[in-house]
């Protein structure tokens, strides 16, 4: 009688745990793109492939020394806040709708996807 029992539970967690819903990472999909100085003052293109959704997001080629990147192209179905500042800090942000595409103008450290 005790082993039916503890078999019962057993398949009973089983089916519970396989019924719980799991939480994929979620992405934004698509390419945030944008434009930074690179050596010898060559301005080229960088781009941010399927971006980590609420995760502030560094743009790499923007250390401490380096000018921040520029002309963001948000070609990703969420919308991103682009800061001026590293780590999604600062009061100096910019909001854009997937498709947006932004001017020269707006430069940028980081990015937050939603």
């Amino acid at each position: 009688m005790r082993l039916r029992n503890t078999v019962a539970a057993a398949l009973g967690a089983l089916m519970l745990s396989a019924a719980l819903p799991t939480s994929p990472a979620s992405a934004a999909s698509g390419e945030f793109l944008y434009s930074y100085v690179g050596t010898n003052g060559v301005n080229l293109r960088g781009a941010l492939v399927e971006p980590d959704s609420g995760q502030c997001i560094n743009i790499p080629e923007t250390g401490d020394s380096s000018p921040p990147a520029f002309a963001p192209r948000n070609f990703t179905d969420a919308t991103a806040t682009a800061f001026l500042d590293a780590n999604c800090d600062g009061d100096v942000f910019f909001t854009m709708r997937p498709g947006q595409v932004v001017g020269n103008r707006l430069r940028l450290r980081s990015v937050v996807f939603s």
